[in-house]
């Protein structure tokens, strides 16, 4: 068996002829499949991409490249795929989330605290916004903004070149402050 502590392209390397090292890059990767999964689709489609993606991983570990050492990139490409298999329900549920939030945070909670009610207020027209982004543009802003990927692995992760990505990743942060009522510098630095 692996060491729990050797690399991803060496655990891939190993599971070509010693299939149960695979489960070591399985247990170091699918909850952070799973959250973005989740995040994007939410929980039940999100067991079932999440355990997709590693059993594509499974079968395509022979076309690993292994010098790009970590997997996570590869990974969130492969449920990234699987993920635009559900675009069309990801937009439906962007806009019905914006409709119902709309109403909730027009209707008041008059128990509720400030601080939630003002986010409760903003969730819908952020969903609204990503509802409304193309999907390769709101792909590289939930890479780098959820799975906390860099702009270099999300671009690695979509099969894009790193200019594209980073078109991609400014004109969604620009079209979500639009769709926020945000100052068009704010998050600038983020860009």
């Amino acid at each position: 068996m692996v060491a729990v502590t050797a690399g991803d392209a060496e655990i891939l390397r190993r599971s070509r002829h010693e299939p149960e090292c695979f489960a070591v890059l399985f247990d170091r990767h699918y909850t952070a499949i799973h959250g973005y999964a989740a995040r994007r689709l939410g929980a039940g489609p999100a067991d079932d991409v999440a355990a997709e993606t590693f059993l594509i991983a499974f079968d395509r570990r022979e076309r690993y490249d292994a010098s790009k050492g970590d997997a996570r990139p590869w990974l969130y490409g492969i449920a990234s795929n699987l993920i635009a298999r559900h675009h069309r329900a990801e937009v439906r549920q962007y806009r019905a989330l914006a409709r119902s939030l709309g109403r909730d945070a027009a209707e008041g909670h008059a128990d509720g605290v400030a601080g939630r009610i003002d986010a409760e207020a903003a969730r819908g027209p952020l969903a609204a916004a990503l509802g409304g982004l193309s999907r390769g543009d709101r792909d590289v802003l939930l890479l780098v903004a959820w799975a906390q990927l860099s702009l270099q692995e999300a671009a690695e992760a979509l099969g894009i070149p790193a200019g594209t990505a980073r078109s991609r990743l400014h004109r969604a942060r620009r079209k979500v402050r639009a769709a926020l009522g945000a100052p068009a510098d704010f998050g600038k630095d983020m860009d």
